[in-house]
């Protein structure tokens, strides 16, 4: 299995940024861990990340180009903001786990709203960094029909 997990925006500062919402763990460490999961789960993982929308669309177009199993994705702020990233995802026939560090539905009342969550196959959000795990895993239990 092939999975893609993208990072968008401010994700590179993870450890530095607002801490009591994104905890204190930086992105290498998570991606880290990450990879380690899922060479044990037997997931191929390929990780990204970038400050700019077009990148991450670009990204998510290969995915779908290159038949890959899924895509692991925290859009950041893009989320909230871009139709853009939305069209990419009902663009490519691969399932993407939408996930967030931080419970969204708890914070300000803009973060509840996401462009992103009609065209996922499903959303995880509010778990820590262990949201992406979460995703690995819903991507597993899709890819073996559960």
């Amino acid at each position: 299995m092939r999975v893609l997990c993208l990072n968008g925006p401010n994700l590179n500062r993870l450890g530095k940024r607002e801490r009591d919402a994104y905890g204190t763990f930086t992105l290498a460490e998570l991606e880290t861990e990450l990879a380690q999961f899922a060479a044990e789960q037997k997931i191929e993982l390929t990780c990204r990340q970038s400050n700019h929308e077009g990148e991450l669309i670009d990204w998510i177009h290969q995915a779908g180009d290159d038949g890959l199993d899924g895509i692991v994705l925290n859009a950041g702020a893009y989320t909230h903001t871009s139709v853009a990233i939305r069209d990419a995802i009902a663009a490519v026939p691969v399932p993407v786990v939408e996930v967030h560090i931080s419970n969204v539905y708890k914070r300000e009342e803009f973060r509840r709203h996401s462009y992103i969550a009609p065209v996922a196959a499903g959303q995880i959000t509010g778990f820590g960094k262990d949201v992406y795990k979460l995703g690995l895993h819903a991507l597993l239990l899709r890819n073996q029909g559960g």
